[in-house]
């Protein structure tokens, strides 16, 4: 599992849709996926109903750890948007029962389209 207790897992960039093909499986009737964000070999995917996270271990990145964080279980949010001299971005997440979550994001990331997503699974 990803160490969320220890602030932002990764500076996460916006990727392919064709990067979640392995969460795919793991999806429920109805959901879909609305995003993938990528670090150096860990990934986040946002869907309908959840957050994914995909912590990708080992040398050969077969072995694979997916996290889910259903968006139910949002208590308060928080999205930072980048500026002009800082581009990053960020999302902060308060879980009942895991507490804080931060992922950071760089490069071209609406933000405020995964603030919306959160919004409307929540309120």
């Amino acid at each position: 599992m990803i160490d969320f207790k220890n602030g932002s897992i990764i500076k996460l960039k916006q990727a392919e849709a064709s990067a979640a093909n392995d969460v795919l499986p793991l999806l429920v009737s109805g959901e879909e996926v609305v995003g993938v964000y990528k670090g150096m070999r860990d990934y986040v995917v946002f869907t309908t109903k959840r957050l994914i996270a995909v912590n990708v271990q080992g040398m050969t990145g077969k072995k694979k750890d997916f996290t889910t964080l259903p968006y139910s279980k949002i208590q308060a949010f928080s999205v930072e948007t980048a500026g002009t001299l800082d581009l990053d971005s960020e999302l902060e997440l308060w879980f009942s029962g895991l507490g804080l979550v931060k992922l950071d994001f760089s490069g071209a990331c609406d933000i405020v389209k995964i603030g919306q997503l959160i919004s409307n699974a929540i309120l």
